[in-house]
């Protein structure tokens, strides 16, 4: 019974956050890809509809504009969607309406799980210290095992709902111990910054941001619990069409993440107007961040089921999962 509750709230959820996002987050989209290529867009076959969140690479090469140029060369535009998180952009996948995109680690299980046709192509270095759990400076919790019978704010089914599972486990709690309240980043910081819980698990960049303020200190963060990794994905539609395409697209992600490794201070420079976050805490999360593009290993692979069967373990997948199943060969 708590299994069907679950995916027809988390349904529900996803349902509307994808709608509000295609009405206005993806307004950025509408703005410039289409008021572009209204009148002289090719056709649908030629276009390459991408998912991005604001902070991503993806969001950076869309900035910097040269995957446009590179594929225009080859006959194909692309259209950007902006997305408030990975569970919205991977719900979108799921409807048909992107050929590519990128999550965090915990997204893709419980969307693989729900049917979405999603293939794993690429993967970035581990970043278990780009994600904590955090407490009020001032907080009377100075352990992992103070957590008992505290409200912990954090986003259902992303990356920190790995992070918390894993840190009260190690500490002898479990999900029951606690009281998980289910909030986005932004009105998990006003909780936080208000009382209203007494943790809050979060991610870089709203991490550091919290740091900044000095209102924060962390109780634990992801180093030698979780991998924290970013992934790219593309439609198995698009992945069987377009095999070079997918290349083309980590050839250029590729390009951009050598620059954010190079350069924090630029990447936090660019970050800023874009996410309203001041520039210092960016370039602080930037700098504990590696980029890369690295290729699905097994390794990698391992990694992922096990956070698939964890979930299936706590009766948050209604079935066990093969991450090997999703994996993207190019069988070119």
């Amino acid at each position: 019974m708590k299994n069907k509750v679950f995916w027809k709230t988390l349904g529900g959820m996803l349902a509307v956050a994808l709608w509000l996002a295609m009405a206005s987050g993806c307004g950025i989209h509408n703005e410039s890809a289409n008021a572009k290529s209204s009148s002289s867009s090719p056709p649908s076959s030629k276009v390459i509809r991408i998912g991005y969140q604001k902070y991503g690479t993806l969001n950076m090469l869309k900035a910097r504009g040269d995957l446009e140029k590179r594929l225009k060369k080859l006959g194909y535009t692309v259209q950007w969607a902006l997305f408030p998180g990975g569970p919205q952009l991977l719900e979108a996948m799921n409807a048909g309406s992107l050929d590519f995109g990128h999550t965090g680690e915990a997204p893709p299980v419980f969307a693989q799980a729900a049917g979405t046709p999603l293939l794993y192509v690429a993967t970035s270095p581990p970043n278990p210290v780009s994600e904590a759990i955090l407490v009020k400076k001032d907080s009377s919790i100075q352990t992992v095992a103070d957590l008992k019978g505290k409200k912990v704010a954090l986003n259902k089914g992303s990356n920190v709902h790995y992070l918390l599972v894993q840190v009260i486990k190690k500490a002898g709690l479990t999900l029951s111990d606690i009281q998980p309240v289910y909030l986005p980043p932004a009105d998990a910081r006003a909780a936080f910054e208000q009382g209203s819980v007494d943790a809050w698990a979060i991610w870089d960049p709203f991490y550091a941001a919290a740091e900044k303020g000095g209102k924060a200190r962390v109780l634990a963060d992801g180093q030698g619990l979780v991998a924290n990794r970013e992934f790219f994905f593309a439609s198995r539609s698009f992945a069987k069409r377009e095999p070079e395409l997918i290349q083309v697209l980590l050839e250029e992600l590729k390009k951009v993440e050598q620059w954010a490794n190079n350069d924090p201070k630029g990447v936090a420079e660019f970050l800023a107007p874009e996410l309203g976050i001041d520039e210092q805490a960016l370039e602080t999360a930037s700098r504990r961040h590696v980029y890369g593009i690295e290729p699905i290993t097994n390794e990698v692979i391992s990694q992922q089921q096990i956070i698939a069967d964890e979930f299936h373990t706590l009766g948050l997948l209604p079935k066990k999962l093969m991450v090997k199943d999703a994996v993207w060969h190019d069988s070119r």
